[in-house]
């Protein structure tokens, strides 16, 4: 399973037309295509960051798409009044507890890792993180995405409600801390957002 997921620095003025337009518009345009498993779209209102992931069952069905979707990214990206940056991953993990609500928001956290110890740095997360993950308050999802060639990976963490997510704050920065030191990980960023639209359909990775 891969993700490609488009960044955009929006003036928050814009974020309320460009979600809908994500949700009107692209989302139900993307999810059509071949090999497509769903879109999600994180706001952090605060910092106008924006960002919209699509899945795929393969990368070629990923890569396929990269030329038909150019225009559609630059458009959103006019509409936001940012300039699109797009990765694009390898889902390594994905665990579902439940399915998310409206209200919902995700921790995102970018890390580096020696290409190297990439596997093992998987399986720090897998194996140990994520069990403990599981026990702070409101977790409902949790997903990490590789770039094998960079050594990049970004984990998101889906929990019920603000409230839960600003209640494990100090729990899930020790953990994190923890983590990233087992898997040999450099922290890059941590983000908190508002988990805009979730419709994605990626099966258990575990």
């Amino acid at each position: 399973m891969y993700a490609r997921s488009t960044t955009i620095m929006a003036m928050p003025e814009s974020i309320d037309a460009g979600m809908a337009e994500v949700r009107d518009s692209v989302m139900p345009m993307i999810t059509q295509m071949e090999g497509c498993i769903g879109l999600s779209m994180l706001v952090d209102r605060s910092s106008g960051r924006c960002i919209v992931t699509s899945a795929w069952r393969s990368e070629e069905a990923m890569r396929a798409t990269d030329e038909e979707l150019q225009p559609i990214r630059e458009r959103i990206g006019e509409m936001l009044g940012g300039s699109p940056q797009i990765d694009e991953w390898e889902i390594a993990v994905l665990h579902r507890d439940h399915q998310s609500t409206q209200g919902a928001c995700v921790r995102v956290t970018w890390m580096q890792v020696d290409s190297a110890d990439l596997d093992r740095a998987i399986d720090v997360y897998r194996l140990a993180s994520l069990p403990k993950a599981e026990e702070l308050a409101g977790f409902c999802s949790a997903s990490l995405l590789v770039d094998r060639s960079s050594g990049r990976a970004v984990s998101s963490v889906t929990y019920d409600s603000v409230q839960a997510m600003e209640s494990n704050r100090e729990a899930a920065a020790a953990l994190r801390s923890a983590g990233s030191k087992d898997a040999g990980a450099e922290l890059l960023d941590v983000g908190e957002f508002e988990l805009a639209l979730a419709h994605l359909r990626v099966p258990e990775l575990t």
